[in-house]
């Protein structure tokens, strides 16, 4: 059996159909609820390594958080790139699924989980 894990907004209706994608693949992943617990340093790297795109690529920039924080027009450096979406997590594309640790999508649409199962 695989193991899985869904980083998950439980708010978001993609993040809820991938879920349940999953669970109706027979399925019992590791649901983490990243807005309540945020990934550190080295799981956003290593996120970003599985996923094969760039950090800023993980940012959600249509987010008012996105704004505020003027990110829009700052080129900023990865690691204050990180520190600020572990400090702002709503930040952070959703969701985010991981399988045995060496493959990675984001679930947007929700079809794109299929890939990797």
């Amino acid at each position: 059996m695989k193991s899985i894990t869904i980083y998950h907004n439980p708010r978001c209706s993609k993040s809820r159909q991938t879920l349940k994608l999953i669970e109706d693949k027979g399925y019992k992943p590791e649901v983490i609820e990243y807005l309540k617990t945020p990934p550190d340093q080295k799981t956003i790297k290593q996120i970003i390594a599985l996923l094969g795109i760039s950090l800023s690529e993980l940012v959600r920039n249509t987010e008012t958080a996105y704004k505020e924080l003027s990110l829009d027009h700052d080129s900023t450096a990865d690691e204050k790139l990180i520190q600020i979406m572990i400090e702002n997590p709503i930040l952070i594309q959703r969701p985010i699924v991981i399988v045995d640790n060496k493959h990675a999508v984001i679930g947007r649409p929700p079809e794109n989980i299929n890939d990797i199962l």
